[in-house]
C-alpha cells in the first residue's frame, strides 16, 4: 500500500517531463483554471522519444551514483550502466551489461512485457495527478518574469478515497508554471506531520517525507531534468517503507518516435563505455 504511493510519487515526477510547447489561446482567469490548463497539457498523450544520460543515486543503485545511457522506445526505456561513482565499469560488469542488452535485443517482446508493469504505474500516476486540484487550496499566486508561482495546502472540504490520495492530500508545497506554454516547471510537496492509518499500525509515513521535480524546455519540448524523492515510514506488519532517490537527466537527443528496442540497443552499444558520456552527448538544436 505504502509502496504503491512511493512508486506513484516518483513516477509522477518522471512522466510529467514529456510533450511539446504551445502557446495558450486565452489566459486563465483563476488559479484553478491555470492548473487545469497546465494539466490539460501534462496529461495529454505523447510520442516523443529521447536519448539522454541519467545520473541517479537511490535505493535501486545501492546508494552509489550510477551513470546510465538511456534510449526511450514506445514500450519502455532501454538503459545501459556506463559508470559507477564517476568511474567506468570494470570488465566483468561491462560484460554483464553487454550480455543483458543482447538479451533485450534478442527478445524485445519479453522486454515489452516487463515494461508493461511500469506503464501501468505511469497510468496510475497520471490519474493521481489529475485528481490533485480537487484536494488542494491554491493560494499566494504570483506572476514574475513569465512564471506563475502558487502554494498549495490540503482542502479540508475534500474527502480523499484511496491511500495514495490521502497521503497526497496531507502534503503542502508549491509549484511553478510557465506562463506562455502553461507547462509545469517545478513542483514540490512535503508532509508537515506524520500520516498514520490505524494509529500507525497499518501504515505510517513520517513527517518531512517529500518529493520534488524540475523541468526545462529542451529542443522545443518540456523534459524533467531533476527528480528527488525522500519517503520514510512503515506499512502493515511494521515493514519499513522507504524511498530515497536523486536523479538528473542531461544530454537530450531527439529520436525517431518509431525507434524499436533492437535499434535502441544498437545505439547504446555504439556509444561505448565512458564516464564522460554526459559531456560528450550534444543537445539537438
Amino acid at each position: 500500500m505504502g509502496l504503491i504511493f512511493i512508486r506513484g510519487i516518483l513516477i509522477a515526477g518522471l512522466v510529467l517531463g514529456v510533450g511539446g510547447a504551445g502557446a495558450c489561446a486565452q489566459a486563465p482567469k483563476t488559479p484553478q483554471e491555470l492548473v487545469d490548463a497546465m494539466l490539460s497539457h501534462e496529461l495529454a498523450p505523447h510520442t516523443d522519444r529521447y536519448e539522454y544520460v541519467m545520473n541517479e543515486r537511490s535505493d535501486r543503485t545501492g546508494g552509489h551514483l550510477w551513470t546510465e545511457h538511456v534510449v526511450e522506445t514506445s514500450v519502455g526505456r532501454v538503459m545501459r550502466l556506463v559508470a559507477e561513482d564517476g568511474k567506468p565499469l570494470p570488465p566483468d560488469r561491462e560484460a554483464q551489461e553487454r550480455a543483458r542488452l543482447e538479451q533485450i535485443a534478442a527478445h524485445p517482446d519479453e522486454f515489452a512485457r516487463e515494461q508493461q508493469a511500469r506503464k501501468d504505474d505511469e497510468a496510475h500516476a497520471r490519474q493521481l495527478l489529475a485528481e490533485l486540484p480537487k484536494g488542494f487550496i491554491l493560494e499566494n499566486v504570483t506572476l514574475t518574469n513569465g512564471v506563475w508561482r502558487m502554494d498549495f495546502r490540503p482542502n479540508p472540504d475534500y474527502s480523499p478515497s484511496g491511500f495514495e490520495e490521502r497521503v497526497l492530500h496531507s502534503m503542502t508545497g508549491w509549484l511553478a508554471i510557465d506562463a506562455k506554454d502553461l507547462r509545469l516547471i517545478h513542483i514540490e510537496g512535503r508532509l508537515p506531520v506524520d500520516f498514520n492509518v490505524g494509529f500507525g499500525l497499518v501504515a505510517s509515513i513520517k513527517a518531512g517525507s517529500n518529493f520534488m521535480n524540475d523541468r526545462a524546455l529542451i529542443d522545443g519540448h518540456w523534459r524533467t531534468v531533476h527528480v528527488t524523492t525522500d519517503v520514510r515510514g512503515k506499512a502493515i506488519l511494521f515493514k519499513t517503507v522507504a524511498r530515497k532517490s536523486d536523479l538528473t537527466r542531461s544530454g537530450f537527443v531527439y529520436r525517431d518516435s518509431n525507434i524499436t528496442v533492437p535499434e535502441a540497443v544498437a545505439l547504446l552499444e555504439h556509444a561505448g563505455n565512458t564516464s564522460t558520456i554526459a559531456a560528450e552527448m550534444p543537445v539537438r538544436k
